[in-house]
């Protein structure tokens, strides 16, 4: 990305066109140029055939000028900065604050192409992109323009997964002001992608993201929480954050957890260092926690009743527990 200043004092992030998707515009432009070029040139020498050897290299001159040099400058102006071949590349020229190019521009641009690239095959042109940082050109130097790609390939993005449901509203007094937007890049980044990591790398990753955004909350993570789960918590804080902010919606925490919401296994079952009281069984559910063993209450077994027909000894007691002196 190319940082460009408006006269606004506005940055502009554009992508510069390399040297490959110039050359393959410029190809394209030339073939249609030379095309153009040579049918013209075919039609008048015939229709100019009895004229003498002056005029038709003044006609010559002028069809070179006007095809080869006055075209393109003029397609530049109509269209600001697209021509035949950058259209289908996706580029455009544009000037040095982003705006569009104007007839000034693109007479530069095409006067410098004539020596840069007509006359010495692309050579100088070839040249001077590949020392420039942005991949400009002499004209594009004179004339105060650059070349940036309008077409900008775009992944799709992958939809970072839910915390467990008993992390649920946990962190709603987290302090995520200072959090910086690198940060939650990264962490939004790991946990779209873990699932592709070998397991220790992305144990080491989990655990240093978790670091770092404690050392910027500066509150302790839960302890027994794994640091993928306690990421994913967080994460689905800020969003909640940002969908109450932006639509007035009520928090994320609150809504029920559908039953075909599906819990990642790699949330849902920690790492073996962390203790057995951390880890859930296989019986229980992946983002549920064990509950704790709660022993039944004792009761004290009930006196029996001495039998009918015989009487109390002197060392066994009543049924009233009062037993008579000797």
């Amino acid at each position: 990305m190319s940082a460009l200043v408006t006269g606004d004092a506005v940055v502009l992030g554009l992508r510069p066109a390399r040297l490959p998707s110039r050359a393959l515009a410029l190809l394209i432009d030339m073939v249609v140029a030379w095309a153009a070029y040579l049918i013209v040139s075919f039609a008048l020498l015939l229709a100019t055939a009895s004229l003498d050897d002056a005029a038709q290299a003044a006609i010559a001159v002028a069809l070179f000028v006007l095809v080869l040099v006055g075209a393109p400058i003029a397609v530049e102006t109509l269209t600001h900065g697209r021509s035949l071949g950058k259209a289908a590349c996706g580029l455009r020229v544009v000037r040095d604050d982003g705006g569009p190019i104007r007839f000034r521009h693109a007479l530069v641009r095409g006067a410098m192409g004539v020596v840069e690239i007509l006359l010495t095959f692309g050579v100088v042109a070839c040249v001077a992109s590949l020392v420039s940082g942005r991949g400009r050109r002499v004209g594009d130097v004179f004339a105060g323009t650059l070349v940036v790609r309008e077409r900008v390939p775009v992944a799709r993005a992958a939809a970072v997964p839910p915390p467990p449901p008993w992390l649920m509203g946990r962190f709603a007094g987290l302090d995520l002001s200072g959090v910086p937007d690198a940060l939650w890049l990264a962490v939004r980044q790991y946990l779209t992608r873990m699932g592709q990591l070998d397991a220790q790398v992305s144990w080491g990753m989990s655990v240093r993201l978790a670091d770092d955004l404690v050392a910027r909350t500066g509150a302790p993570a839960p302890e027994g929480v794994p640091p993928a789960a306690y990421l994913a918590a967080v994460m689905a804080e800020r969003q909640a954050r940002d969908a109450q902010r932006a639509f007035g919606a009520a928090r994320a925490a609150d809504r029920d957890v559908g039953p075909g919401t599906a819990a990642p296994a790699w949330i849902a079952t920690p790492p073996s260092s962390l203790s057995a009281s951390a880890a859930p069984s296989a019986s229980v559910a992946p983002w549920a926690t064990p509950a704790p063993a709660t022993p039944a209450p004792s009761t004290p077994p009930a006196p029996s009743a001495p039998k009918q027909g015989t009487e109390p000894g002197p060392d066994t007691p009543s049924a009233t527990g009062f037993v008579p002196p000797a």
